[in-house]
Order: structure tokens, then sequence, then C-alpha cells
């Protein structure tokens, strides 16, 4: 007899063993058709496997996001097998699962071109028509390496040479198509469906390593339906047109060129932007009690190599040797610098919670193919803080910090946030007790400030766990901005204490702490959610005075004077050009209003106000005096309303 018990706690008694697929028809037969693996205490297996006795057992659909993830690694085994049914001189590499997708690496000779792509893809539907069974085989090390060598496929063979002695070697059969994987798949490639779509190719060296040769990436999406596929592709189409990069060259806030790759050549309205943000955050933490400190851009290696950050970060540090033979690195992060700061004097007790804040400049080399405009560069600016307090002061640190990330990002006008908890990756320093420690105390301050948090597991930071802050844009889009994290281990090794109650010496505790992260990054987030129509208190430039003819010049200029007087950060348009150009000019460089003035206007000291995207007849004809009043309440920052 075989007993079982489903995630309600109910158990179910079989009088033989059974699998997932028996045990996916015992609970319901439109279980068993929407079913694409079993999940065995807590483990996924394929739907093939055997239930042990006294095991909890899960069905898992195709609609649940572990569910999805097996559809896209099935996905990708599908391509990778049509590939090399119209490409047999291809070799596969990896070819795992991804954000909204997948991707698999190919070795060939020959570049793949755009027009491939429908071929491919074409060859996959076939394959799912084809209903190919897929079985998993657990083969022996020799065997395995000896197939796929005499297949020509000599990434697979090293792949394989470099698992660890004792574990299964498992190829999955994918009708007479084999490749090397842990699983779990479908059953049959009938199960994927067809909601899929190759999206692009790219290049990637083989190990991620650039003195490896160079791959061809081919990059896919699938969904569980055509009609989530279908709304996918209708959000890249509206993400394209709000790029940050497109939308930031319209309205004149910057621009990148190879002279500086990775950095930003900031314009004057994005700079005014990149302080508007800055200046609003600034103010926040000066509420909240931090002190604004700077720490040098050049630190000697020996600081990083005490702090652990050299060991994790020195193949993206940018390095530089003086002449006197001392090794600098350009800061990645401001950790190491704050606690420089803290180490002078001595502490007490009564010092603590020591907010440190500091926009800093920072340095990481990113490869060239990774960059992406504000998201991704190489020089950018953290709204970086680290608190140094006693451990009685975590939980209520933490929870004044998690309130100030809410609150400032809904000032921003993001209101949908979720919270990860990311816990001790696989690298990292200090001991299990510290980090067992780490953890249950960050938890413990999550709690306490009612978050409701879903795990992120192995993807904290190299010295201790952390919150992540997730926002959701306008069009659907998650962005990890704010961060929260617990480090027991960085003041230790860079030799900070205080004096306790007690009058002992102790390591004071490091919480790390970042309202939005990179600033470019945010300000890149900002603009695709707004897709640039910034609200008015963060616009650079708020509205335009336009003349209708050069004989009203002078009375543009002086309605731009009174307006600039009563804080409104306003430009005038003395062009020789018809007001219907201007109109559509400043549109596209996304100016949230138009101010025209003709005779009639002058004459009676009014002005047309028009919103932007607005025509003729939504503009209001205002005096001067009102005008101002009206756009001054409009303008106000959220917190002062």
């Amino acid at each position: 007899m075989t007993n079982i018990i489903l995630p309600d706690g109910e158990s179910r008694h079989f009088d033989e063993s059974i699998n997932g697929f028996a045990f996916a028809r015992s609970l319901s037969s439109s279980l068993a058709k929407r079913a694409v693996a079993v999940k065995i205490n807590g483990a996924l297996r394929d739907l093939s496997a055997e239930i042990p006795q006294n095991a909890r057992a899960e069905i898992i659909t195709a609609d649940s996001p572990e569910g999805l993830d097996i559809l896209r690694h099935d996905a990708a085994h599908v391509m990778a097998e049509a590939v090399q049914e119209l490409f047999p001189d291809a070799q596969v590499t990896i070819g795992p699962v991804i954000e909204n997708g997948f991707y698999y690496d190919f070795a060939r000779e020959e570049s793949f071109r755009p027009e491939d792509l429908p071929k491919i893809e074409a060859r996959m539907k076939e394959i799912v028509e084809r209903d190919e069974t897929i079985t998993r085989e657990v083969w022996k090390r020799e065997e395995a390496i000896q197939f796929f060598r005499e297949k020509g496929e000599i990434y697979k063979a090293e792949i394989i040479a470099a698992i660890p002695e004792g574990e299964p070697i498992t190829v999955y059969r994918q009708g007479e198509w084999r490749d090397l994987c842990r699983g779990p798949h479908l059953p049959s490639t009938g199960r994927l469906g067809k909601a899929f779509k190759l999206m692009r190719i790219a290049g990637a060296y083989w190990r991620g390593d650039s003195k490896n040769p160079m791959l061809q990436r081919i990059y896919g999406t699938c969904w569980a339906d055509q009609k989530s596929l279908k709304n996918y592709l209708l959000m890249l189409e509206e993400a394209e047109k709000r790029d940050h990069r497109k939308v930031g060259r319209a309205m004149g806030l910057f621009h990148i060129e190879e002279s500086a790759p990775g950095g930003v050549f900031w314009h004057p309205k994005g700079w005014r932007l990149m302080r508007l943000v800055s200046d609003f955050l600034r103010d926040k933490q000066d509420e909240a009690g931090y002190q604004e400190i700077n720490t040098p851009d050049l630190l000697d290696r020996a600081l990083w190599e005490r702090s652990g950050h050299w060991e994790k970060f020195a193949p993206h540090m940018y390095v530089s040797e003086t002449p006197d033979e001392r090794l600098f690195a350009l800061k990645p992060m401001n950790c190491p610098g704050h606690v420089q700061i803290f180490n002078q004097g001595m502490k007490s007790y009564r010092d603590l919670p020591l907010r440190f804040s500091e926009f800093g400049r920072v340095h990481r080399y990113e490869p060239s193919g990774a960059l992406m405009g504000l998201l991704r560069a190489r020089h950018f600016t953290q709204d970086d803080a680290h608190i140094f307090c006693a451990e009685e002061q975590i939980t209520s640190e933490c929870v004044a910090v998690t309130k100030l990330i809410m609150d400032i990002t809904r000032a921003f006008g993001m209101e949908k946030i979720r919270v990860k908890l990311a816990d001790r990756p696989e690298t990292r320093i200090g001991s299990d007790q510290i980090w067992d420690k780490a953890e249950k105390a960050l938890a413990e301050a999550a709690e306490a400030a009612k978050l409701d948090c879903e795990p992120n597991p192995g993807e904290g930071a190299f010295y201790g766990p952390k919150l992540e802050f997730v926002l959701r844009d306008a069009i659907g889009r998650d962005w990890q901005c704010g961060t929260v994290q617990l480090d027991f281990n960085l003041p230790e090794r860079l030799g900070a204490s205080y004096i306790d109650r007690q009058g002992r010496k102790r390591a004071p505790v490091m919480i790390h702490r970042a309202l939005s992260g990179s600033l470019e990054r945010f300000l890149a987030i900002l603009i695709e959610h707004y897709a640039g129509r910034l609200p008015l208190w963060l616009a650079p430039v708020q509205a335009v005075v336009a003349p209708i003819t050069n004989a009203q010049d002078s009375y543009a200029a002086a309605v731009q004077k009174a307006m600039r007087k009563a804080g409104l950060r306003v430009e005038t348009d003395l062009r020789s050009e018809k007001i219907s150009y201007k109109v559509r000019d400043h549109s596209l460089s996304k100016i949230p209003f138009l101010i025209a003035v003709g005779a009639r206007e002058e004459e009676s000291g009014q002005i047309a106000l028009r919103p932007l995207g607005e025509d003729k007849k939504g503009q209001k004809i205002l005096s001067l005096h009102d005008a101002i009043a009206h756009l001054s309440e409009l303008a106000r920052r959220p917190d002062l309303r």
C-alpha cells in the first residue's frame, strides 16, 4: 500500500505503487490533462516517476510558475532538436530557462540569420505535432561521453566529464533525439503546445568566458496558452515604444557613445531630472535621520581584500597601478568606505544607530554585450546608505527603512510593490551560525514590518541576506530596485566596533540600504513607466511659452520670467515657426504644457494653456496669475501636497 500526503495535509491511500500519471488521474481527469510534472517531497520529477511511501506529492500544471518553467525548458529542447534537423552541423551546448522564455547556445561555423528563425519555429511545431515520447534514461559516465563525442558533440562531452563523481548522468530521449539533462520534462512533445515564438539571435562565449569560443544563442519565449503569448508580444511592442533610450533622446535628456561605453553624457534637461530625483531622496533621508557623507572613488586593493569584495568582484573592478607600485581600484560599491568613516573615533552604544548616506558614483565592468543604456551601465550612482546599529535595534531600523522605501516608491507613482526575501548564496563569507542569526533577524524584521515576502533562495548578498523590493510598471514588467541587506560580517572584517552598555567592545550590525538602487537605472524605469510623460513635479521643463508671432516675443519672455519667479521650470520658444509646428515639436519632447500667447492674450494679460496630448479644444484661457497658481499646485511634490 502507498500512502501519499496532499498539499492540504489530506492523505490518499493506494493498493500498489503509483507514479505521477496515475496520481494525477486519481485526483481529476481534467487535472491529468493539464499535468506537466509531479513534485515529490519538494523536488520536481517527471510524471513517470514512482511516488514513494508516505511522500508529500503535488501535481504541477502548466499555468503555475514551476509548470511554466518546465514548458520553457522543453521548448528549448524542441528548438535544439529542430535546429539539428535543419542544420546537422550545429552542436548543442546549454539551453536554460530564463525570465519569460528560454535560449539555447549552438556551436556552428556558419552564422544563423534572422530569416532562419521562422524555419526553426515551423520545424518546432512539426515536432510538437509528432508528439514524440520523452523518456528519462540513466547512463554510465563513459558511455555518455563516448556517445556525444561520436556525434561530434564535444561541448556535451565536456559538460558530462565535469559532473562530479557519484551524480547520475541523465539523458532524455525525445523521439530519436537525445540530450543531456537533469529534467524534469513533459511526457511528450505534444504537451508543449504551440504558444512559443523565437525572438532573436545573439553571441555568447562558451561558459561566459571571453577566452573561450564564441557560440550562437537563439532566444525564444514560451507560454501556457496563445492568449498569454499574444499579451506578452503586445507588451514587448509597447516596451519598444517606451524604450528609455529612444524616449530620452526625443526629450533631449542624455546620450551614450563609444568614447565612453557604459557611461552617460547627461544633457541639461537630463541632469536636471537627475537632480530633481536625488534632491527628493536627499530630503526624505534628511527627515529620516541620515547623515550624508562622501568617500573616495579610488581605494587600495588591501581594503577590498579585507572586505571580501576583491575575491567576489575583482573581474568587474577597474584597477590602476601607481608609479610606487600600489594597486588601487575604482569602487564598485560604497560599503567599505562607509565603514572607514565609522571607524574614525571611538563609538558608544549611545551613538547608535548611525545612518550614513551617499550618492556614490560607482564603477563596474560589464561585458559590452550586456550594456543597455541607463538600465545596465558601467558608471552609475547608487543612492546608498549604511546603518550601524546594535542587534536589538535591527527590527526597528529595518521597519523604518522598509516604510521609507515604500513611501518613496509610491511618491514616484509605482504602487504595485512585491518584496522578496533572499537567503544565503553558495559563495559567501561568514559562518553558518552567523548566517542563521542574520536570516532569522531579517525574517523577524520583515514580519514586524507586515511584509508578505516571497522566498528568493540563494540570492542574498555574499555578506548577508536581503529584502528585495520589486516594482511593477505601467505595462506589467517587474523591476527589482530598493534593497535592505543585513550584515554581521563586514563590520567584523573591517574592524568596526563600539562600546556597549557593559563597557564591552562589540562589532556593530551593518544594514546596507538602497532606496532605488542605481539612480540611472531608476530614471530609465521612470521614463519607460510614464512613456516620457513624467509627472509635472519631475518634468525637467514643465512648460514652454510659444508666441503666435514674433510680435509677442517680449510678452512671452515676461510670462516666462513671472513663472520662473514662482519656481516653475519654464522655457520660451521664439523660433519663427508656426504655432502648430511648435506644438508638435514640444509634444514629441514630452513637455507637459504649452503656453501659447498671441496679440489677444498680450492685450488681456492672459495665456492659452494647453496640456500635452490635447488639441486646441482642450486648452484653457487663464490670467497669468491664475495660470501660475494652477501650475504651481499641479507641480507640488507628492509629499508636500
